[in-house]
């Protein structure tokens, strides 16, 4: 028998796999989340300094955690995706 009578099967071939996007997503997410803990400790009067922009959470432990996030976003890109020998 030929090959030709069987229906052919395209799949799709994507750069990365199914795998690197999930741990791409959940590196945005903590990039997103560094930058979440960056916001605030603005004066409610213009004219008065408000010490809170120099707080422990704005100015180490947010950028640390972002940087973290783009480490980890590189990681999801560099991961080799696993493959599916199913024939």
């Amino acid at each position: 028998m030929s090959k030709k009578n069987k229906p052919e099967e395209k799949k799709l071939d994507f750069a990365l796999g199914r795998e690197n996007y999930i741990l791409l997503i959940i590196g945005f997410a903590i990039i997103i989340f560094g930058f979440l803990l960056m916001i605030g400790g603005k004066a409610e009067n213009p004219n008065e300094f408000n010490e809170e922009i120099f707080s422990f959470r704005r100015i180490t432990l947010a950028p640390i955690i972002v940087l973290f996030g783009f480490v980890f976003e590189i990681y999801a890109i560099m991961k080799k995706p696993k493959e599916d020998n199913k024939e």
